[in-house]
């Protein structure tokens, strides 16, 4: 498998111009469903293979799982932002330097699947109560100056959702855990 598979089992990101309301639900059902196919998938691994390396050079599974927890607790809270403000500028943060802080590099991976979890349950209440309105509202991410809107947010999220996840599965799949 060559690195650009491994690192992007399910292909890159592709935003569309719009999403149909179909789209939409599926997006958030597939948001909904990650901390389960999570715990389901990392019930019972050792703390070696949560110290393994998805792919050479990558992040462990234990520092993945801790970085879905930050970054879609970070999503959840632009979420809020975009709802509350007129196009907010949100707050980046430098996800490659959170993944190698102590906790990130050592915590157990229980702790983030239940923030995983409970941000989830949160994250979609809110997004199943988002109508036409809410879901063309939008933030700033200073980094790129891009405008999102949330209905690409949701898209995108969903990607990520997946992404991260097959990385665990797939590494699962190549060692038969």
């Amino acid at each position: 498998m060559d690195q650009e598979q491994l690192r992007y089992p399910i292909g890159k990101f592709i935003f569309q111009d719009g999403y149909t309301p179909a789209e939409i639900k599926t997006n958030i059902q597939i948001i909904s469903a990650l901390p389960s196919k999570f715990i389901n998938l990392l019930g019972g691994w050792t703390e070696e293979q949560y110290n393994t390396p998805y792919r050479p050079d990558g992040w462990t599974v234990r520092q993945l799982i801790h970085h879905v927890a930050d970054s879609h607790i970070n999503a959840y809270t632009r979420c809020r932002l975009a709802l509350t403000e007129d196009n907010p500028v949100i707050k980046p943060y430098e996800e490659h330097l959170w993944a190698e802080l102590p906790d990130a590099k050592a915590a157990p991976v229980e702790l983030s699947l239940q923030l995983i979890r409970f941000v989830h349950l949160r994250w979609v209440l809110l997004l199943n109560s988002m109508g036409e309105t809410e879901l063309a509202r939008t933030y700033v991410h200073p980094a790129s100056g891009r405008t999102f809107r949330m209905d690409e947010v949701i898209a995108n999220y969903a990607w990520h959702s997946e992404h991260h996840y097959q990385h665990a599965y797939k590494l699962a799949a190549r060692n038969n855990w």
